[in-house]
């Protein structure tokens, strides 16, 4: 219930290619708040590193965002980032593209979140 509290009424944040945006805005996710800062960053191939580590930090320090969806493709490109990020909201969540398929394998955060789904308990046998 405390975790229903803390998201309700904020906001989910796409970062990936443009056919991946216009989605999400096509059904209704898009957002400027009074800072005039939007929640998707439209990546091409003119984008940097750094300015895809950056959106992605800045996304993640917003107080209005609960979920940052990220193309896998893009994700690979500030894994080393993925990788040390550890808060619950927002919640990384890696979708597929349009021309790249989703990979669970490379998925940091689903694999993190595997590890944790099993204790000692379960992997012990019954005899």
């Amino acid at each position: 219930m405390a975790m229903h509290s803390a998201i309700k009424g904020k906001l989910i944040a796409v970062i990936g290619d443009e056919d991946s945006c216009v989605g999400f805005l096509l059904g209704g996710i898009g957002e400027v708040n009074k800072a005039r800062q939007t929640n998707f960053m439209v990546v091409t191939k003119n984008t940097t590193v750094h300015e895809i580590e950056e959106q992605f930090k800045s996304f993640v320090h917003r107080d209005d965002i609960a979920i940052i969806l990220i193309n896998q493709n893009v994700a690979e490109m500030i894994r080393y980032v993925l990788d040390n990020y550890n808060q619950p909201i927002p919640a990384v969540l890696e979708i597929p593209s349009k021309d790249c398929p989703y990979d669970s394998s490379k998925d940091s955060i689903l694999r993190r979140a595997k590890g944790s789904m099993f204790t000692a308990e379960d992997l012990r046998t019954e005899a």
